[in-house]
């Protein structure tokens, strides 16, 4: 079998309630998440044929090339989320080729939504049918599972999905609430967030693990921070919906208050700097995007350029975006 396939999926901003997705907090007390997602994408094109396989991240310089007699599970799954997922695919030799359109480690899900444009790339070229929501949980899976990176399920959802969403999670499923905004209001909460990209992430698996073995362990400050993320989170589907830019300014201010409290590396020297020059330049308020400790934070700014220029003299890329109604894409390779 022959042939070229391509999907593609957004990264989101998550406005409130992120860590509330991960286990064991989800499926103990139910996580809520609030996120959108935004037109910067990850790309995934399968080429079937050949004698090799053949792994490209094109945006991080890597390339992999392994002939059939060395194709075995264990070679794949030391290849990361592309080895992972052409194994669990079943195809038969084919290049895999991926690409972002965001930085490395930016905290805006991109290896969520590359996740989803895997899955839905490598089904296409199966022929294999799936609805959004099942591209999500294919996604976690691999991500999860089999690539064994630990994390949540809010990025796959808003890669698969599009839109403004609120996002329930629980131990048996996942509920996506779509939120309705008001044209003009999201006209002018896009005008008004400036997205800022700080550094590569220091984020790490150990950090994902430490955060929610304390939650296990009753501590007593992890457990509140990720309780009030949750309750955050359904007082920001409030605002937003709303269409109160002053309220959705103080609530970003708020979940990254909280944030902070789940582990002492969350904010960066950069990431400080960064948001004392915004709330100088008006910000209303403002938040890591992701997890934290580096990558991207986004602002609600009274006045964009000014803020814009502030954010450039701290040391930060401003990146430009625009929201994503449409969720995981398939087609012809772009």
């Amino acid at each position: 079998m022959t042939g070229v396939f391509h999907a593609s999926a957004p990264v989101r901003l998550d406005f409130a309630g992120g860590w509330t997705d991960v286990a064991p907090f989800a499926s103990e007390e139910g996580g809520v998440v609030v996120n959108a997602a935004i037109e910067l994408r990850a790309h995934a094109e399968v080429r079937l044929g050949g004698s090799q396989y053949l792994l490209r991240a094109d945006d991080l310089g890597k390339q992999v090339e392994l002939g059939e007699s060395m194709w075995t599970r264990d070679a794949a799954l030391r290849q990361g989320l592309l080895g992972a997922a052409l194994w669990g695919s079943g195809l038969g030799p084919s290049a895999l080729r991926t690409r972002s359109e965001v930085p490395p480690g930016s905290g805006l899900g991109s290896s969520g939504a590359l996740a989803v444009a895997l899955t839905a790339a490598l089904d296409v070229a199966r022929q294999v049918r799936r609805t959004p929501e099942e591209w999500a949980e294919a996604a976690f899976r691999l991500e999860a599972v089999d690539a064994a990176l630990p994390g949540g399920r809010q990025d796959q959802y808003a890669a698969a999905l599009g839109g403004f969403h609120r996002l329930s999670f629980s131990r048996d499923q996942v509920i996506a609430e779509p939120l309705l905004l008001d044209r003009e209001f999201a006209a002018a909460l896009q005008r008004h967030i400036v997205l800022c990209y700080t550094g590569t992430s220091r984020l790490s698996s150990a950090t994902i693990i430490r955060v929610m073995r304390a939650y296990s362990a009753g501590e007593a400050a992890v457990v509140d921070a990720l309780r009030l993320l949750a309750d955050l989170a359904d007082r920001m589907a409030r605002a937003l919906s709303a269409g109160s830019l002053a309220q959705v300014g103080r609530l970003l201010t708020a979940n990254w208050r909280q944030q902070q409290r789940l582990d002492p590396g969350m904010c960066t020297p950069e990431m400080a700097r960064l948001e004392t020059a915004m709330l100088a330049a008006g910000a209303l308020g403002g938040k890591a995007a992701g997890a934290g400790a580096g990558g991207c934070m986004f602002f609600l700014v009274s006045d964009p350029q000014p803020a814009r220029l502030a954010a450039e003299a701290a040391g930060a890329r401003v990146l430009d975006w625009t929201w994503a109604d449409r969720g995981v894409l398939v087609g012809s390779p772009q």
